[in-house]
């Protein structure tokens, strides 16, 4: 396979947890990697489940994001392949949660991933980094870091005022640090068609952001739930689920929307 030409940063950020942010960031980055596109998923979650959710146990790697973005290593050392062809990961464990801390002090803190990431653009198609559930400072460089952000919302009580608090952060960078920013689109997760309320919200959420939402939707699906405990994506785990045929049909569209 001959290397990218260019590559193009995708931030999937949520400060709500739960609503399908991981899985979706994973299982995106699996269905793009079986299109025979070169993906790099980053976990920049202190919790490191996409770590975990593609079979990797983090919680004793030296070389990983938390590494690379305080100069204990290189990105190149904290780069790992998974048993996904073309998917490479950037690990991430608890240790994470000391780079907010750390990073505070430094000049340009909010750009220090950008420039670690620099070295690594042309051997991927397409970066993933999945966020934290905040908007602290690891988002903010992943924001910063990023050509557009992808959203993944449940469709539920809460969904849109979550959404208000999001976009606020991504106007502040777009003004502060990264101009070019912009939103890749809104992604609807846990949709149940027998849900009064999912219909409402779906609703109201393509009133506001119909140019910006992906007419694919993320059921719930039992297959989601269980293959992170098996460290697969469900494209491995079961391909003819529901899940999985969701987000091979969400990189179709997504890979038909790119500029």
């Amino acid at each position: 396979m001959s290397l990218p030409t260019s590559c193009k940063t995708i931030a999937v950020a949520n400060q709500k947890g739960g609503v399908g942010k991981t899985t979706s960031s994973i299982n995106l980055a699996a269905a793009l990697a079986k299109k025979r596109k070169k993906i790099l998923l980053i976990d920049s979650d202190p919790q490191g489940n996409a770590s975990s959710g593609v079979g990797v146990d983090s919680r004793s790697l030296k070389a990983n994001l938390y590494g690379a973005l305080v100069g204990n290593c290189t990105v190149a050392e904290s780069v790992i392949s998974t048993d996904v062809k073309n998917l490479d990961l950037i690990p991430a464990n608890i240790n994470l949660v000391a780079a907010e801390i750390e990073l505070v002090t430094k000049q340009s803190r909010e750009r220090t991933l950008k420039s670690v990431l620099e070295p690594l653009s042309e051997n991927y198609d397409y970066i993933l980094i999945d966020c934290p559930p905040s908007l602290g400072l690891l988002t903010v460089n992943a924001l910063t870091a990023a050509n557009s952000v992808l959203i993944p919302m449940q469709c539920e009580y809460f969904a849109m005022e979550g959404l208000a608090q999001l976009v606020n952060t991504i106007r502040s960078v777009k003004k502060s640090f990264n101009s070019s920013l912009y939103i890749e689109g809104l992604l609807l997760t846990m949709y149940d068609t027998r849900n009064k309320l999912t219909h409402q919200v779906a609703e109201e959420i393509q009133r506001h952001f119909s140019q910006q939402l992906f007419k694919t939707v993320i059921p719930r699906n039992v297959r989601l739930s269980e293959c992170p405990s098996h460290g697969q994506t469900v494209i491995d785990y079961d391909i003819r689920s529901k899940g999985a045929k969701a987000y091979i049909q969400l990189a179709k569209e997504f890979l038909k929307n790119q500029r």
